[in-house]
């Protein structure tokens, strides 16, 4: 066997392996209000938060599920009803243990295998792991904590910080009105990172959260909040996986960013989930004057996903970056997109999207861009690229464009073709055989991505795409 068939089969073992659930507590399935107050009972959580919760629980039955948009991927398997919402994880520590040594051993494994601590110590500033509905392991190094930094689980958060999480979770950014999955997530939502960055602070090294579901017919609702204050920069990196299973699985997580005055935030995503599983995520971000956010993310796996990362661009100066790339194989529909709301003046927004998709794969950009009254001078750029690998393969573009400022630069350009014959063929006389010639063609493809992550992430993004390419991946 050669290095690089060794290489794929590591890489293969890192996501497609499973453990046998052992979990120290879990509800039954279906969503009940009696399921609610279980959940936030073993919580321990105070009163205001079981109230938002069963909130979002009556928001979340008074919705339809969405099935109007063009194009968008079959939902009708989604039942609530099959859902084991909650597994709280067989392990000593509340909150998350600070040595992966204190982990028992099957968690310490799936995380061995998925190369996480090894991460922690190359490149990484502190790391979070959730393991089903909880997180396991939570650490920062010490030199961000004694600059102020927090960076720890959301429900030790909710204890430890209740002023700052009760003003900032899902009232201003994402509530749970704001759409059908914001409001399953507001009601069941567990784990999750909150992270705090000081004012003038820059934390020069990435934080990374990873999750991980490992049983069958269960769902993960982890809640992410970040915080930058003045001038701080943080780069937050977010990574995800589970096995397949014959059963369906679900992923409604929240993201929450408040980017505020001259700060700037990088929101990474790397994403590889079973074929079993519907990823239906609500991200925001809500940016201040002069503030930066910028939006990285890979959406490889899943069975279908509907995934629209969206930043308000508050204060004068804003500027918000979106650069998505989206793989659908055999069976998938990878609905993705940006929104990009230019509520100010002198704000600018960029759109990189490349989709890639083969053996009768679906994917679609979906992407809306407002420039409100009032915000003259602003500026927005959307590019959409699709790649096609055959004839049964289906790429849509779907921009929406509101301009109600006359004093703008609005520019859009999209592109769809196949893989060139003439390319492959160049390639192939240059001594590569058609696999190799079609990778090196993909790879230059994404390069705009795997720039923009640091070198392991970019490394693990394209040997995650080669596999899907063979469809070596469940």
């Amino acid at each position: 066997m050669s290095s690089e068939d060794l290489q794929d089969t590591d890489t293969e073992a890192r996501f497609e392996f499973k453990k046998e659930e052992s979990s120290a507590f879990q509800t039954e399935k279906g969503l009940t209000e009696e399921t609610i107050r279980i959940i936030s009972d073993d919580k321990d959580e105070p009163e205001w938060m079981l109230e938002r919760r069963l909130r979002a629980l009556e928001q979340f039955q008074e919705m339809p599920m969405p099935t109007d948009w063009p194009g968008q991927p079959d939902l009708s398997e989604v039942d609530i009803d099959e859902i084991v919402p909650y597994i709280r994880p067989d392990i000593e520590t509340r909150g998350g243990a600070e040595n992966w040594e204190d982990l028992p051993e099957e968690i310490q494994d799936t995380f061995d295998k998925l190369g996480i601590p090894e991460a922690e110590k190359n490149a990484l500033s502190g790391v979070g792991a959730q393991y089903e509905s909880e997180i396991v392991y939570q650490n920062m190094q010490e030199q961000w904590e004694e600059k102020g930094v927090i960076f720890c689980d959301m429900d030790k958060a909710v204890q430890e910080h209740e002023e700052i999480v009760r003003e900032y979770f899902m009232t201003k950014c994402v509530p749970p009105s704001d759409n059908k999955f914001a409001a399953l997530h507001g009601a069941i939502w567990s784990g999750g990172s909150f992270v705090y960055i000081p004012e003038d602070t820059t934390v020069n090294m990435p934080v990374q959260a990873y999750f991980r579901m490992n049983s069958e017919g269960m769902g993960q609702f982890e809640h992410t909040l970040i915080i930058a204050e003045e001038n701080s920069e943080v780069h937050y990196i977010e990574g995800c996986s589970a096995p397949k299973y014959s059963a369906f699985n679900l992923h409604s997580g929240g993201v929450e960013v408040f980017v505020k005055e001259g700060a700037h935030v990088q929101y990474s995503t790397v994403q590889n989930w079973s074929k079993n599983t519907y990823n239906l995520n609500t991200k925001r971000a809500i940016v201040e004057k002069d503030g930066t956010m910028e939006w990285v993310s890979g959406s490889m796996g899943s069975k279908a996903t509907m995934l629209y990362p969206c930043t308000i661009l508050k204060g004068p100066g804003a500027t918000d970056n979106h650069i998505t790339i989206a793989f659908a194989g055999e069976g998938q529909n990878i609905d993705t997109g940006a929104k990009v709301y230019h509520n100010a003046p002198n704000t600018k927004s960029t759109i990189e999207s490349k989709s890639i998709s083969k053996d009768g794969g679906r994917t679609n950009y979906r992407g809306l861009v407002h420039i409100a009254d009032g915000a003259e001078n602003s500026s927005t750029s959307v590019e959409c690229d699709a790649l096609m690998f055959d004839n049964e393969s289906t790429s849509d573009t779907m921009p929406y464009m509101e301009i109600e400022e006359s004093k703008v630069d609005v520019a859009h350009e999209a592109t769809v073709g196949k893989i060139g014959d003439e390319d492959v063929f160049y390639l192939q006389s240059r001594g590569l055989d058609d696999d190799d010639a079609k990778q090196m063609i993909v790879a230059g493809f994404i390069e705009p991505i795997t720039e923009e992550l640091p070198i392991e992430y970019a490394v693990e993004l394209n040997r995650l795409i080669e596999l899907e390419m063979e469809g070596s991946l469940g």
